[in-house]
């Protein structure tokens, strides 16, 4: 995985936790929130999103319980853990940094 995969990663992994912070959604229900919440300039593609799901579950930063959707059929909701939002507070605090660095480079040139 190259460095520009990790910041990716990075990036999706906090806009995640940060949509989750609000309280348990589906995988649709993220994706359709990161996009509105972004006024359709970010679209997490299920082949990003599903994968960073399981990998954030894995870790123990989300909890994913199956249940009913809006629309009846089943899905699985995931959900902050403690350990999730001490991550979220982590990963934003990260993202201030790299904002403040790219902001400086700007400036600068």
């Amino acid at each position: 995985m190259s460095k520009r995969d990790n910041v990716l990663q990075g990036t999706l992994d906090l806009l995640v936790l940060r949509t989750l912070e609000r309280g348990p959604l589906h995988g649709f229900g993220i994706a359709v929130h990161i996009q509105t919440a972004s006024g359709d300039l970010l679209r997490v593609e299920e082949g990003s999103l599903y994968p960073a799901l399981h990998r954030l579950e894995q870790a123990g930063l989300l909890k994913g319980d199956w249940s009913e959707s809006e629309k009846g059929r089943r899905a699985r909701f995931y959900r902050l853990t403690a350990k999730g939002k001490k991550q979220l507070a982590v990963e934003e605090e990260k993202w201030q940094r790299l904002a403040r660095g790219v902001a400086a480079v700007l400036e600068f040139a």
